[in-house]
């Protein structure tokens, strides 16, 4: 077989044919051929072969073209290798509870873009070899235990080539995926919609890098179940329920008074009265006050922090990182914030608020003294419903009350740190509430 010996014939038109125009020639001893739907693409690809055979390349057995013209094959990249990338290309941006739901829902999914195979791990071991490790760069190198090594090697074995995600029935699956529990039951409405968000934006940064040609989630209509967002009017506490639970903290643990009270009078996250220092207050000797938040402190967990701390200072939720919010204050909670400082002072750093230690206020300290002062207010059986069952409602309760007082979304929203289109979605059983004569 003689390599360099190469004809080119002329171009073939075979009109019962899809691909009409044929081009053929003899290489490495065999014939080949090659069809075009124009004569055009044919006779480039012709020229081609001449120019080649004219400069005397050595065509390959294999295709029958110049070997110089044959390229390494690539391999392919799975959507589990294509996952991990795109959590390192996010987590930098990303505050540390944004990390967390990212690995989530990459956690939840993952397992189903996979072959069936063998000896394939239980469930809720990938999950949480893929949520605890392969989906945090901080800890994805770190010893782990024999079982989620071999449900991390199960996964680099079994995952679907990210080419196969352009099939509709693999995209229907892993919208299926996303909306059941590890238990089978239908997850919530809003946990679905989340969890989505983060696999069309993995799908994107596929297109972008070019694995995939466009996005493979607008050829299956799957829909999702609608994602409530709608306060219950259920867990509601009237303003004399709200005292009256107060006056229980004040027992049970009088320096957590004023914290509740700037979630109920100030309408504050939880995480932003955490956050607040003495520096944020405007205390007059009497009257209305005002607070300047600048932060948020929610906590997370140290293993999706950048500090490694469980808590992580951030500015205020979906807001620039140096924005402000300005929240006037009643007078009875201007006066609750000035006993507090002169009974119990702030931290060496400012803060009000402080934990156990000494350290941030925590969710279990001040979750505890809650449930305590609620059930001693509201009785067996009102504590046994939804009515004030977190510490968040008391913000709902403060901002359904402000709605239905003023009837001006657009201020409310202001003093919360919402949008009015929030508002609207949340509160909208007191807008309602506000036009009825």
């Amino acid at each position: 077989m003689d390599v360099f010996d190469v004809r080119v014939y002329q171009i073939r038109r075979r009109a019962d044919r899809r691909r009409p125009f044929e081009v053929r020639w003899h290489a490495a001893g065999r014939a080949w051929s090659r069809s075009f739907i124009t004569r055009g693409l044919a006779d480039s690809y012709r020229a081609e072969l001449v120019r080649a055979a004219r400069k005397g390349l050595e065509f390959g057995p294999a295709t029958g073209e110049p070997v110089l013209w044959a390229t390494a094959p690539v391999p392919d990249t799975t959507w589990y290798q294509h996952a991990v990338a795109y959590v390192d290309m996010k987590w930098p941006h990303l505050a540390a509870h944004s990390r967390a739901s990212m690995a989530e829902a990459l956690a939840t999914v993952t397992p189903e873009l996979t072959r069936p195979t063998a000896n394939r791990p239980p469930a809720g071991m990938l999950r949480a070899a893929l949520y605890g490790h392969a989906f945090n760069p901080h800890r994805r190198h770190a010893t782990v235990d024999l079982a989620t090594v071999k449900a991390l090697g199960w996964l680099e074995r079994a995952s679907l080539p990210i080419q196969q995600l352009r099939d509709p029935r693999v995209i229907r699956l892993a919208s299926d995926a996303l909306a059941v529990r590890l238990d089978g039951h239908l997850a919530a409405a809003n946990t679905i919609a989340r969890k989505r968000a983060v696999f069309h934006s993995a799908l994107a940064y596929a297109v972008e890098l070019g694995l995939l040609p466009s996005s493979p989630l607008g050829q299956v209509t799957w829909k999702a179940p609608g994602a409530g967002g709608a306060v219950n009017p259920l867990t509601m506490a009237s303003p004399a329920q709200v005292h009256a639970i107060l006056a229980g903290v004040t027992r049970i643990r009088p320096e957590l008074t004023a914290f509740f009270a700037c979630l109920y009078y100030a309408a504050l996250r939880p995480e932003e009265a955490v956050a607040l220092r003495s520096r944020d207050l405007v205390l007059p000797p009497r009257g209305w006050g005002k607070l300047i938040l600048t932060r948020a402190c929610p906590r997370t967990g140290s293993a999706w922090t950048s500090t490694g701390e469980p808590y992580e200072t951030r500015g205020l939720k979906h807001r620039p990182h140096d924005a402000i919010r300005i929240v006037p204050i009643p007078p009875v909670l201007a006066g609750l914030l000035r006993q507090h400082l002169r009974q119990f002072g702030t931290t060496s750093d400012g803060r009000l608020f402080r934990g156990t230690r000494g350290g941030p206020l925590s969710e279990s300290v001040y979750g505890r003294t809650w449930h305590a002062a609620r059930l001693a207010a509201l009785g067996p059986a009102l504590a046994a419903t939804v009515l004030a069952r977190r510490p968040y409602d008391l913000r709902h309760a403060a901002l359904s009350l402000w709605l239905n007082a003023t009837g001006a979304p657009a201020e409310v929203a202001a003093r919360a740190g919402n949008s009015v289109r929030v508002l609207h979605t949340v509160y909208t059983h007191c807008l309602h509430a506000s036009k009825t004569p």
